[in-house]
């Protein structure tokens, strides 16, 4: 396979890698360069300076995932409709130099008639698939928009969108219960979020499930440092109970930081569900198996 320079450019920051035919780092980077922080025209230069020291690779190609290939990005990457494989993925990648500058796509799929998107979670499960030699499963992407993902024979058949990170910020930061938070969410008190799951699966309803973080500190029930874990465990809860998750015969499997898989693996073995976890490793082979795609089939 030719040398391969992978870049995750997302919304807030820019990572950057050489990566071996496995899909193994061999060197890393990272820039506080999301696609925000860069003016319209500027995209270019940005990635002239973010790759300087593999521009003389030769032979290389270099592909970039995520919000980069978005209308606010470097040029937008069309969403490629699902079932999509490694193959769908690799013949809609939008070229910006032939041959050796690719954005991949985002994904796209109808629920209810309704369309749903995401951009660079694709390469995190195809990395997934890759890591753990399987074709088949349930994979959840935590985040500002959790994606839960359902595979079958190496294709992303669907997948839904949840809220979750953008509602726990709108409630923490921006309701009556920001009130009685303190300033920062401090570290991961299991027992308060383990509560704040429990209660919402019992309550079945967010709406109502909420506003126990206020009365449960009204009355002295939580101390003010255990509040922002257990509303933490109430909107991982919600989005938890609404899949309707019962017994599975292999476990689902969670992508992305530590921080966050950490709290969705705590639910769902609460839930009695088994899962798994892996880290942003997953994105580098993802986008390393994308390229072998690629070369495969030229």
């Amino acid at each position: 396979m030719r040398p391969l320079v992978a870049l995750d450019w997302g919304t807030s920051s820019l990572r950057v890698a050489l990566l071996d035919e496995a899909g193994g780092v061999v060197e890393e980077q990272s820039l506080p360069r999301g696609i925000l922080t860069v003016a319209a025209g500027d995209f270019p230069q940005v990635f002239e300076k973010a790759t300087a020291r593999w521009q003389a690779v030769p032979d290389a190609l270099f592909l970039l995932g995520g919000m980069v290939g978005s209308r606010q990005g470097w040029q937008e990457a069309p969403y490629c409709p699902c079932p999509a494989g490694f193959a769908d993925i690799a013949a809609a990648l939008a070229w910006v130099e032939p041959g050796r500058i690719a954005i991949v796509p985002g994904l796209t799929c109808q629920q209810g008639g309704v369309p749903d998107v995401m951009r660079g979670e694709e390469a995190q499960v195809y990395g997934a698939l890759d890591l753990l030699g399987i074709a088949d499963g349930l994979f959840v992407l935590p985040g500002t928009h959790s994606k839960w993902v359902r595979v079958a024979g190496r294709r992303i058949e669907s997948f839904s969108t949840f809220m979750t990170g953008e509602f726990y910020g709108l409630l923490r930061q921006h309701s009556i219960l920001s009130r009685t938070m303190p300033a920062d969410d401090g570290a991961l008190d299991e027992h308060a979020f383990e509560r704040g799951v429990r209660h919402a699966v019992q309550a079945g309803n967010l709406l109502h499930a909420a506003f126990s973080a206020r009365t449960l500190s009204l009355f002295g029930a939580l101390p003010p440092p255990a509040l922002p874990s257990y509303l933490s465990g109430l909107v991982i809860g919600e989005e938890l109970r609404s899949q309707h998750l019962h017994r599975l015969a292999d476990p689902i499997v969670i992508v992305g930081a530590a921080a966050l898989t950490q709290r969705y693996e705590l639910a769902l073995r609460l839930l009695g569900i088994p899962a798994r976890r892996l880290g942003p490793e997953a994105t580098w082979r993802g986008l390393g198996a994308i390229a072998r795609t690629l070369e495969d089939t030229a």
